[in-house]
């Protein structure tokens, strides 16, 4: 997988000038676990990025869960951490991938071209015995110019045309078992946008590993290459690992709805299939 790099890549590689390590543990069930990690343990030289504070943006009554955050504000940041758009970037999470995952979509809608996933996050990189540290990283400001890949990302209203008329393909990353409607633990109903397909994001990996490019094209051997693709989850963050997949898979035409099933259903008169077995 192009997009990923190994735990051993990184070890070779960690004192060069042109790489910057971003840490964005998180833990869904306890917004603070991410930066109390970090500053607990992480890979020498690695900056913190918080998936609330810093990879989204405020939560309102129609933005989904996990909205996209303000581009300039994310520019900022990266800047102020120094991360530069000239850097290659390797990113990592304790190893599930998709926090990590979120934060190379931003990245890569951003413009940037070198930015990597660590395959086993930090889970392997600890079980291998290479180093880490407690000392927060502190990097001069540098410049981040940004150029927005905009046909990246699918608006609500695309999705919503696309849901009636077919003419791209929808997939739905989450469990299949929220994509039935079986159950719904976060959002007000659960089922799916009509149309779409599941792809558990999760089937990408094994024992915390990204499976490879042959892999991944078998779990979408049943979708035509030459499609465009929407692909959505929750809340915009799991449905990234399998815009990744997608992308390494050889899909040219690969779009995130950002918003996904949180925004679908902020709206009441929005169809959901449910489909329970």
């Amino acid at each position: 997988m192009q997009s990923i790099k190994s735990i051993q890549w990184l070890f070779d590689h960690l004192h060069s000038d042109s790489l910057c390590v971003i840490d964005c543990r998180f833990s869904l069930k306890d917004s603070s676990y991410g930066r109390k990690a970090y500053q607990e343990n992480h890979i020498p030289g690695a900056v913190y990025f918080d998936l609330e504070l810093d990879l989204s943006g405020p939560v309102e009554k129609h933005g989904g869960r996990h909205p996209l955050p303000n581009v300039q504000e994310l520019v900022e940041k990266l800047e102020n951490k120094g991360v530069s758009h000239k850097d290659t970037i390797i990113i990592y999470d304790d190893g599930e991938s998709c926090f990590a995952a979120r934060c190379w979509w931003l990245l890569i809608y951003l413009g940037h071209e070198q930015v990597f996933i660590l395959d086993g996050g930090l889970k392997a990189w600890r079980e291998r015995g290479y180093p880490l540290t407690s000392k927060p990283t502190v990097k001069k400001k540098v410049k981040f110019i940004p150029s927005l890949k905009t046909n990246m990302l699918a608006t609500y209203k695309e999705v919503k045309q696309r849901s009636q008329d077919q003419q791209a393909i929808l997939i739905d990353s989450r469990t299949e078992e929220r994509y039935l409607g079986i159950v719904e633990p976060l959002d007000r109903i659960g089922g799916h946008i009509p149309n779409a397909l599941n792809y558990d994001w999760s089937q990408g990996l094994e024992n915390g590993r990204w499976k490879t490019t042959e892999e991944q094209k078998q779990r979408f051997a049943s979708l035509d290459l030459e499609n465009e693709v929407i692909v959505y989850c929750g809340s915009g963050v799991t449905a990234t690992p399998n815009v990744l997949a997608l992308m390494e898979s050889g899909f040219k035409k690969v779009k995130l709805y950002a918003g996904s099933y949180s925004v679908w259903v902020s709206y009441p008169e929005n169809p959901v299939i449910i489909s329970r077995k």
